[in-house]
């Protein structure tokens, strides 16, 4: 034969061959190709047609399958749609019956499961369940496959007995022969009977081996996550019983604690201790607040709540007590910590317009990497296009002005009379732009060299920010934005990336300043590592790990952030962040705890003590700190983020549509807007047509700096460009070359003048 046996078909595999399907009474029987895949059974009139153009496609889930003859079989959804099917031989007509029944079944499970999963899963409240929730979700998920391969077994049980008794008839009538003219026939329906059992046993035997393999792989998993969780709970058990001998000792000290009296109205409370009179109350003090490491605690100091003492002094004392801890202003009391009640509250403004609550849903979009990997090969590495389907219909640009989502922050801070606790959301502020990522997996866009972004909110929020991508090679962007709240946010951002195996990493480069106009605060700080896990295999999944250090480049203040990396084995919460504060001496005033995709708080540093040697021989730190405040809440996304790109209620509206802003913005890139809208397609052509237009660009730019170089440097290109709106400078601060806002750009809007914008869409 010209054509090859197709494989035999086995659970859950994608099934393809050439079948003859009935069209009319004047063609009759017409050669089709049929593609058996999710439980739809499509056809095709040449292979080709696959990428581009179906014929016909009908759901097994409410079909019925019926057997006319020895080849010819009926696929029909109850009137609707009918397939008169005949294959070239019973052998081959009994393969797809047999594959046809298994993805029946397998879809009348599937529609089951997700008529019921309302039931089965309700929804938990994810601060007290989402680690379980996580584990819980997986374990139903293996379920359901071990299931569905129990089916598969018992659906090929059902074929094997079937065609047994078939091959069983067949053997007893031949038995039963006596004429040698018949002796043919039979021995012929013999043979085929038994070559249908085979291919029956077969499948079983596949079958078999899947769910066999399957088992052990789970097996090892559970017994290995069986064991942590023994380790755990002896872990936990032995902490408990540290916690219960804790919490006797300090019931002990509490009824025996000497009571000062009130002329001792400055006591030390440094660490070293004073002379005097002071010696001895330091000494009760001691005696009070006698401290513990945590088991295996790996964080590089400890927090404990401050002596009663700190919290029932009168109004009086605080002055004092300000003095003694060397702070530069008088706000110790609580309630400055998170509201300043002299500053005048800003009044109510009307936004211009209503901003939009939600986009086009994301289309279910299948993305075949090896297709788009044969599609690459013979081609340039550098013309080669990412399709759409790995983004997000935002740009990076765009990304990057998600950052100011939590601009009250910086509102807060600029009200803040002490450089300190300005520093507390200074530092709230840089943990706050990591929110937006938890569930963002998608990649933004990469901005086309020279193009901008805008998001103009002076009149709803107080501030308008421009961004603009200013280098292509390395890829670059510039950020300004500008409050009327006293505070001024600017940064250069250029990512590098290392792909790993399993994961990517990507370390930005650049530095992020923050200047206050009332104090002359002067901030700078870099990011972290961003990790992007499951890149060949699972699910996506994010997370960030590193450190920041937020100085006050004016009075010296410092604020060291930690961002822990997941593991499954720590006893900690997941994506951790934790941070001090301190003042140009190194003396601690205020600590920070929290998690970058939730919440922050923070309290203040009474008092700090060394402790004991943790688990790696460092000495660790003890805090005595004031009751915790909450100083950040992420923002709850909105109804039915997961179907559009999780994007926050900010993000939904960066691509909104909007009149007087320049040529360059991202609002107004074709392919952008085309993803959007739901036409991936489209945008994938319009992605491929921008790029290429940007390599033009770029040659004509560097054919152009070689013939004005004097003299021209031989072998090298040059790219004479220049940013539209920002300038290139020596920044004194970090010491690094970045770009600045030079103007210009809001007095082009007003005049509505964007002559000198370059064309690049």
């Amino acid at each position: 034969m010209s054509e090859p046996k197709p494989p035999t078909p086995t659970p859950g595999d994608t099934y393809k061959g050439w079948l003859f399907k009935w069209t009319n009474y004047i063609k009759g029987y017409q050669r089709r190709w049929f593609v058996l895949s999710n439980g739809l059974l499509s056809y095709y009139r040449t292979q080709a047609e696959m990428g581009h153009t179906c014929r016909g496609t009908i759901n097994l889930a409410t079909a019925n399958i019926v057997v006319e003859d020895s080849c010819n079989f009926v696929i029909s959804n109850g009137g609707a749609q009918t397939y008169h099917l005949k294959a070239s031989s019973e052998v081959e007509r009994q393969r797809w019956i047999t594959a046809l029944e298994l993805a029946k079944a397998k879809a009348v499970r599937m529609q089951a499961e997700s008529d019921d999963s309302g039931d089965d899963c309700p929804a938990l409240p994810p601060t007290s369940a989402q680690g379980g929730g996580c584990r819980n979700s997986e374990i139903q998920s293996t379920l359901r496959t071990l299931g569905s391969k129990v089916e598969d077994l018992s659906t090929c049980n059902d074929l094997i007995a079937k065609h047994g008794s078939a091959l069983q008839r067949s053997l007893s009538e031949l038995e039963g022969i006596r004429v040698a003219g018949d002796m043919g026939d039979k021995v012929r329906q013999v043979t085929e009977r038994a070559t249908l059992f085979r291919i029956t046993s077969n499948a079983m035997i596949n079958a078999c081996r899947d769910f066999l393999a399957l088992a052990q792989t789970h097996s090892k998993r559970w017994q290995k996550a069986l064991q942590v969780e023994r380790d755990q709970r002896v872990r936990l058990e032995e902490t408990l019983e540290q916690l219960a001998k804790q919490h006797n000792h300090l019931e002990r000290a509490f009824r025996g604690a000497t009571v000062f009296p009130p002329s001792l109205s400055n006591p030390a409370i440094d660490s070293k201790g004073s002379g005097g009179s002071g010696k001895g109350d330091a000494s009760d003090e001691d005696d009070e607040n006698e401290f513990f490491d945590a088991m295996e605690d790996p964080a590089e100091f400890i927090t404990v709540p401050a002596d009663p003492k700190y919290h029932r002094r009168s109004g009086s004392n605080v002055s004092g007590l300000s003095s003694e801890l060397g702070m530069d202003d008088q706000s110790l009391d609580e309630q400055s910590l998170t509201s300043n009640a002299e500053s005048p509250q800003p009044l109510e403004v009307e936004p211009l317009r209503q901003r939009r609550t939600r986009i086009p849903d994301k289309p279910n979009y299948s993305l075949n990497l090896w297709s788009i990997m044969k599609n690459c090969i013979g081609k340039e590495l550098s013309k080669i296009p990412m399709p759409v389907n790995f983004n997000e219909p935002i740009s990076m640009l765009q990304r990057l002005s998600e950052d100011l989502e939590y601009y009250d922050l910086l509102d807060k801070g600029a009200k803040c009379q002490s450089s300190l606790e300005q520093m507390c959301y200074v530092a709230a502020f840089t943990v706050s732009s990591y929110s937006t990522t938890v569930h963002r997996t998608g990649k933004p866009f990469n901005p086309l060299l020279g193009e901008t972004f805008e998001l103009d909110r002076l009149r709803e929020c107080g501030y308008r920010s421009l961004c603009e991508q200013v280098s292509h090679h390395p890829p670059a962007a510039a950020h300004h934005a500008i409050s009327e709240k006293g505070w001024t946010l600017r940064q250069e951002i250029a990512l590098a990336s290392k792909f790993r195996g399993k994961y990517l990493s990507i370390m930005p480069l650049g530095s992020i300043q923050c200047m206050f106009e009332k104090s002359n605060n002067h901030y700078s700080w870099k990011k972290v590592t961003t990790t992007v896990h499951n890149i060949i295999v699972g699910k996506l999944w994010i997370d960030q790990s590193g450190e920041i250090d937020v100085v006050n480049h004016r009075t010296g203040d410092r604020c060291h952030l930690k961002f822990a990396p997941y593991s499954y084995f720590s006893r900690d919460v997941a994506r951790k962040v934790t941070g001090v504060v301190t003042d140009k001496d190194g003396k601690a005033h205020y600590v920070l705890s929290g998690t970058w995709d939730e919440k922050m708080e923070f309290s203040r540093v009474m008092q700090s003590s060394k402790g004991e040697n943790g688990t790696e021989g460092k000495q660790r730190t003890v805090y005595q700190t004031l009751k915790a405040k909450e100083i950040w809440r992420k923002n709850p996304l909105p109804d039915g983020a997961e179907t559009m790109y999780y994007f926050s209620s900010l993000a939904l509206t960066l691509n909104e549509p909007e009149e007087g802003v320049a040529p360059t913005d991202s609002r107004r890139r074709p392919d952008q807007r085309l993803m959007e809208a739901g036409r991936w397609d489209e945008a994938n052509a319009e992605k491929q047509r921008l790029e290429e237009k940007q390599r033009i660009a770029r040659r004509e730019r560097e054919r152009e700096a070689t013939r004005t170089a004097n003299p021209p440097e031989e072998g090298t290109h040059q790219d004479n460009y220049e940013a539209l709106w920002f300038k290139k400078i020596d920044d004194p601060v970090s010491g690094e070359a970045m770009h600045i806002y030079k103007g210009g750009y809001w007095e082009a809007k007003d005049e509505g003048s964007w002559d000198i914008c370059p064309d690049i869409f």
